[in-house]
């Protein structure tokens, strides 16, 4: 157990951050499966936007990975514009 005022409020935040990044992260994956999933090409246009935005999010406060969020926006990308 803590012994430091400090390292129980650090608990307390960390727990709080543990739970929006989870949340966002989550979020993020059903957006991505549901593009994945799409078949309109103008409802893809439409959702592709802000996927990219969520997972620049995720990436810019290293919840993921940078490299991991360039390579979901290249293949989204890429199955958005076969789709029209």
């Amino acid at each position: 157990m803590a012994n430091h005022k400090s390292a129980l409020k650090r608990i307390r935040a960390n727990a709080a951050k543990r739970l929006r990044n989870r949340y966002q992260a989550k979020t993020t994956r059903n957006a991505i499966k549901k593009l994945r999933n799409t078949t309109d090409a103008e409802e893809a246009k439409v959702l592709l936007p802000r996927v990219v935005s969520m997972l620049d999010r995720l990436a810019k406060k290293n919840v993921i990975h940078k490299n991991k969020a360039a390579n979901n926006k290249s293949k989204l990308t890429k199955l958005v514009s076969k789709l029209g």
